[in-house]
């Protein structure tokens, strides 16, 4: 069950010019909760002055609520309610009451007129707030776009609240994988690096930790009987233990946690298996572990289990579908052509729950050239393995390049169910134009080969999500009728 994310407790504040009744206003503000048909906390005052605006703030924060919706009911008064944004510490989100629900003369409202100078008077402040794509509207209307601000609104907080915990350098030869941090504080995320010994000692410590055998069982109900590599489980449940004890004794002053570990190639020779299996048992619980200590990856991860309140999994972008599955499992069932479909792979880092046969396995391309020679794995034993489940998903990635500037990308696709006869965690995905968007986004601008995948649709709210954090190069498989900038029209 994912709980390292924020509860998020909305509030609404009305706002209200002084020349148009501040009972429209009120109203709205009751009909807009009342369609809302959630948790809102509705905010007593309404807001005309500034020293309104100010005991609003103080009233919405005593009640707990850590993302607010400041509603223009009428035209609205562009100071106070802009300097709400100045007060009030978390994500915020500003919509406007559309006409109908009276006559035009006392009945009539203009905040479709007055959103055009709140947001001219929200630039002024340098605030940063989430309006919809149309943020007008009646109840009904603004009430499904408060909906839409909350997965928002958790991965804001989410951000304010996260530490990151790496442990070792990057394996050699990932430069692609560069983790610059000051982009990591201008976002407000704390990161924690650690060395591999740091980690090593720590698991040693819990060599005989009584939880162990508590730990064991729980993975072993987790696998079914069926589990020929269930003499590794004591070395993964030490390990698991080590990696929670460490978030909970290292978290600090910060709510939420995300690790981006070393997994090879000394990892499996030191600590005698590999991590993968309890990496995708903390992702299961909304703690990403991102492998070959790839921050971005880990902090992209986390923002998706924020949106989307699931496990997320990091893959990678791995290989091209072989034209002869092509042309037995997905040609004429599924409309995508053969450029549009990619392999997704990581070597078993994806929770039980996504996975078709989920079972325990071995990494195969580490016993190549760890353990050659032995009929049967030992160390490089603990993947979790199977094809991931067919279903809707999202690829994505928010990265800093080398100087600091950070970029994001999103694609909606799906994975097919498609039997990929490979290893590992592993689906055949489908993303339309993914050729394209392969060689203008992800070959352009110099992305690492590792995407996060939330599972579902969630490229509307991730879009807001990196607008919301200042990001200014936010790149999307673009259809064919819109080509990249420095796509050849003659191609």
């Amino acid at each position: 069950m994912v709980t390292n994310i924020p509860q998020v407790k909305l509030g609404v504040i009305a706002v209200s010019r002084s020349c148009f009744p501040m009972a429209l206003s009120q109203r709205r503000r009751s009909a807009l909760k009342a369609a809302y048909n959630g948790d809102l906390y509705e905010c007593p005052i309404t807001v005309e002055n500034e020293m309104d605006a100010k005991k609003a703030v103080e009233d919405v924060t005593c009640a707990g609520v850590n993302a607010l919706v400041v509603f223009l009911g009428n035209f609205g008064p562009e100071t106070p309610e802009t300097l709400i944004a100045e007060w009030f510490t978390g994500p915020i989100m500003y919509i406007a009451a559309a006409e109908g629900d009276g006559d035009l003369h006392d009945g009539r409202g203009d905040a479709y007129c007055g959103m055009l100078n709140c947001s001219y008077n929200l630039g002024l402040r340098g605030k940063t707030v989430y309006i919809p794509e149309y943020p007008v509207g009646t109840a009904a209307e603004l009430a499904e776009k408060v909906k839409d601000f909350l997965p928002i609104a958790r991965a804001v907080l989410g951000l304010k609240g996260l530490k990151i915990i790496t442990f070792g350098p990057r394996p050699d030869d990932f430069l692609a994988c560069n983790a610059p941090i000051k982009a990591l504080y201008d976002l407000g995320v704390a990161v924690e690096e650690n060395s591999e010994l740091d980690l090593l000692v720590a698991y040693n410590k819990h060599a005989d930790d009584a939880r162990i055998p508590a730990k064991i069982a729980e993975m072993q109900a987790e696998l079914g009987a069926n589990n020929k590599y269930a003499g590794v489980l004591p070395r993964l449940a030490q390990y698991e233990l080590t990696l929670l004890d460490w978030a909970e004794s290292h978290r600090g002053t910060r709510e939420y946690v995300a690790f981006a570990n070393k997994c090879w190639p000394a990892f499996q020779t030191e600590f005698k298996f590999v991590p993968c299996y309890v990496n995708s048992r903390l992702a299961a619980m909304g703690i990403p572990v991102s492998c070959e200590v790839d921050i971005y990856g880990a902090l992209s991860e986390y923002i998706g289990v924020c949106v989307s309140g699931a496990a997320t999994t990091l893959l990678d972008i791995n290989n091209t579908v072989p034209a002869s599955i092509y042309e037995k499992a997905i040609k004429g069932k599924y409309d995508v052509r053969l450029p549009e479909t990619f392999m997704g792979f990581h070597c078993g880092n994806t929770s039980c729950g996504l996975l078709k046969d989920p079972h325990m396995g071995y990494q195969l391309i580490m016993k190549r050239d760890l353990e050659p020679d032995l009929a049967e794995p030992d160390i490089t034993r603990g993947t979790m393995e199977g094809n991931i489940q067919a279903g809707d998903i999202t690829f994505y990635r928010l990265q800093s390049t080398a100087d600091t500037q950070l970029k994001a990308y999103i694609a909606q696709g799906a994975v097919l169910d498609v039997d990929c006869e490979s290893f590992g965690s592993i689906g055949a995905f489908a993303i339309p134009e993914m050729d394209r968007f392969y060689r203008h986004v992800l070959i352009a601008k110099r992305y690492p080969h590792h995407g996060a995948v939330a599972f579902g649709h969630w490229g509307k709210a991730l879009f807001e999500v990196f607008k919301y954090l200042g990001i200014a190069d936010i790149s999307y498989n673009q259809p064919k009728s819109l080509p990249y900038p420095n796509e050849n029209p003659f191609a």
